[in-house]
């Protein structure tokens, strides 16, 4: 009985702070929470596409097609308006976002790439029915608009605007009940976000949250208000009488929809006082304000910004290209609603599909607030705009132009300028390098030794035996591994010989009940060593052409994608394969067990392509003529967290990845065949999954 008293929002707010605060301290994802975030999110994404076909189909249906035109003709142009001042804040507020050393650990986003951008196919519904099935939302509101159109000029309409009608309400009415789970579905959202985030990624949190906050402040409170009240015969005071109540409102519940009803009223009122003789000024509100909740507007935009401080927080260079990118591919995906556009966004900078957690949290712990606040005074004036421009009643107050002219430019600027200085102090330090170098063995340690070369009479070739029995006979099995070999082989903190592979080859030998030797060797060393019998195996090289004839391969145990590490400010020049082999002045560089000499010949025509023995001879400044270094993208996402300056990109259209392989003995086929099975069997038991989770993409053990 005492819950019930609770407001819906105090109710959040505290099962939000449960699930921080227990998943914080505990680090762990108990059984049954993430399944119960993702069904929490699946179900509030169920009602957006009905909600939004519904709204647009009854808001236009329900006009004449004369109406229609008087209503709409000027409103597109005042919506653009409107958005473009909105974009211009939303893209100046990364000034505050202070000067972090960032990179991440890699993501299957890594190899995405920035996703190809067609107007017609996202826009044009050829089949409804799978723009629905699908989530193509910009494709939802044309179908949407186009039968909202055709109904328009139907007779006896209103039996099918009432079923409609109905309709939408039911599908508000499902919201409501969803809401009812909210608390339950925002603590374990809020759990698993602080079981998975690390302390040091809550401060970049921090960062999105205030600058959000200062933003919406600035647009809600100065920046819209005062630009209507200085070309609009309402003032200022009016403005913000109007949107008051719907203001708090929308703010205590998180929900901008809740309190359309009241912005109508308030628009109708204050519109009223204009006394026109034009009838259709008094419709606008009721026409407009519905509409705006389908519409990329008002608090929806926030989302770029979250998309802006992802790709900040991931150490993306963001260039002028990428700013038009997410306004062209960017705002028709929030159509809908941001929990279904985000994914998207994030995909368009290549960040990881992690951060959409942080997304969540920031969203619905405070953020979801702001984006209300920001569309309740969006949504007053915008009405208030059109109803000025039907009547020609707009003026220009220019005491007020003159005063803020130079008043609200500095108080913008200086306050997000003030933001990032306070950010600055903020005891905030690049823990990358240390996550990865920090690492140990997942599973249990076995009998090692280690050599710093081979013997000298390494080379020559001994009495030929099956690898099998020379290892029971040795009683450990000898692996050659490459130097630089990040994250499949390189030294821990401590000095200890770790890796992807080097724990599936300490797999290997524990299940063979042996120890294990690990000799340092230089690739080109590696056909030589295997053929004398004085190596069993070396850890992973690509499957290509060249590798194969120089050595026997085992199946492969992983992929790799190739991709470029780049300077941050140069990733935009290696989005596109067409345009990299095209050019005559790149020199790329190329690891040894990478270089694949036909493929270099045929693409890299124009450019120069350089087989490097090891890639940190690239981060050298003596190599700094090298523009970009072709590898794969797991190891190229390794490198970028040592040097957290530069970044990975896949070009598009994607190439198919790479197998990684382990070079064995050409001659015995028992050892192949037995290495073999011994893969398979731990690729089904899920052993090489949890170690690529763990050594390449940087997550905890499950």
């Amino acid at each position: 009985m005492l819950l019930q008293k609770i407001p819906p929002f105090l109710r959040i707010l505290v099962a939000m702070g449960l699930g921080l605060g227990i998943g914080a301290y505990t680090s762990t994802v108990f059984i049954g929470v993430d399944a119960i975030a993702n069904a929490f999110v699946m179900l509030l994404q169920m009602t957006a596409l009905p909600y939004i076909s519904l709204s647009l189909v009854v808001g236009i249906g329900g006009l004449s097609s004369a109406g229609l035109g008087r209503t709409f003709k000027k409103s597109l142009l005042i919506i653009f308006l409107l958005m473009a001042a909105v974009l211009f804040f939303i893209f100046l507020a990364p000034i505050a976002f202070p000067d972090w050393t960032t990179a991440e650990f890699y993501s299957a986003e890594t190899i995405r790439g920035t996703s190809e951008f067609n107007l017609v196919n996202l826009f044009i519904p050829a089949n409804p029915f799978h723009s629905f099935a699908n989530g193509l939302i910009p494709s939802v509101v044309t179908f949407s608009i186009f039968m909202g159109a055709g109904l328009m000029n139907v007779h006896r309409k209103k039996h099918a605007l009432l079923l409609l009608g109905n309709l939408q309400t039911a599908v508000a009415n499902m919201s409501v009940m969803v809401m009812r789970f909210a608390p339950l579905g925002i603590f374990c959202i809020g759990l698993r976000a602080a079981a998975t985030v690390d302390p040091s990624d809550l401060d970049g949190l921090l960062v999105y949250i205030v600058t959000s906050a200062v933003l919406v402040f600035l647009l809600t409170f100065i920046v819209l208000p005062t630009v209507v009240a200085i070309i609009t015969p309402f003032g200022y005071r009016q403005i913000m009488a109007a949107s008051r109540e719907a203001m708090v409102t929308a703010f205590a519940t998180g929900s901008f929809f809740i309190v359309i009803p009241i912005i109508v009223e308030k628009t109708k009122a204050l519109i009223a006082k204009l006394e026109s003789t034009n009838r259709e000024v008094d419709k606008v509100p009721g026409i407009i304000v519905p509409i705006t909740f389908s519409l990329p507007v008002g608090g929806k935009l926030l989302a770029l910004l979250f998309t802006l401080f992802a790709a900040w927080f991931s150490g993306a260079h963001i260039s002028l290209s990428d700013y038009v990118t997410l306004i062209g591919a960017g705002v028709p995906q929030l159509f809908g609603t941001s929990i279904i556009a985000l994914p998207n966004l994030l995909e368009l900078f290549n960040v990881s599909g992690s951060m959409f957690d942080f997304f969540l949290v920031a969203e619905n712990l405070i953020v979801g607030r702001f984006s209300a606040l920001l569309s309740v005074i969006f949504s007053v004036c915008l009405p208030l705009l059109i109803a000025t421009s039907m009547i020609k009643r707009f003026t220009f107050k220019w005491k007020q132009f003159s005063r803020n002219l130079l008043i609200i430019p500095l108080v913008c600027v200086s306050a997000l300028i003030s933001l990032k200085y306070t950010f600055q102090v903020i005891s905030y330090q690049y823990e990358g390098y240390s996550k990865f170098i920090n690492r140990d063995f997942l599973f249990n340690d076995i009998p090692t030794t280690y050599l710093a070369e081979p013997n000298a009479s390494s080379a020559v070739a001994q009495p030929f035996s099956e690898v099998l029995d020379r290892i029971k006979q040795r009683g450990f099995l000898r692996v050659g591994y490459f130097r630089d070999d990040l994250p499949y082989s390189f030294n821990n903190s401590k000095g200890k010989l770790v890796g992807f592979d080097i724990e599936i080859m300490n797999q290997l030998a524990g299940d063979l009940g042996v120890g294990i030797q690990f000799v340092r060797i230089f690739r080109k060393q590696a056909a030589t060593l295997l053929s004398s019998g004085y190596l069993d195996m070396t850890t992973g090289i690509p499957v290509i052409p060249d590798n194969m004839k120089e050595f026997s391969l085992s199946l492969p145990y992983s992929t790799q994608h190739i991709a470029f590490v780049v300077k941050d400010d140069r990733r935009a020049e290696f989005v596109e394969w067409k345009k990299i082999v095209s050019r005559k002045d790149l020199i790329i560089g190329i690891p040894e067990k990478f270089f694949y000499e036909k493929a270099i010949t045929d693409n890299f025509t124009n450019g120069k392509a350089w087989k490097i023995s090891t890639p940190r001879l690239f981060f050298k400044e003596e190599y700094k003529h090298i523009d970009a270094m072709l590898f794969g993208a797991p190891t190229a996402s390794a490198w970028t967290l040592l040097n957290p300056s530069y970044t990975v990109v896949a070009p598009q259209p994607l190439i198919p990845g790479l197998s990684m392989a382990f070079p064995i003995n050409k001659d015995d086929l028992s050892f192949e065949l037995f290495m073999r099975n011994w893969i398979k069997m731990k690729q089904k038991d899920k052993t090489i999954k949890k170690l690529f989770r763990y050594w390449i993409e940087g997550k905890k053990p499950a």
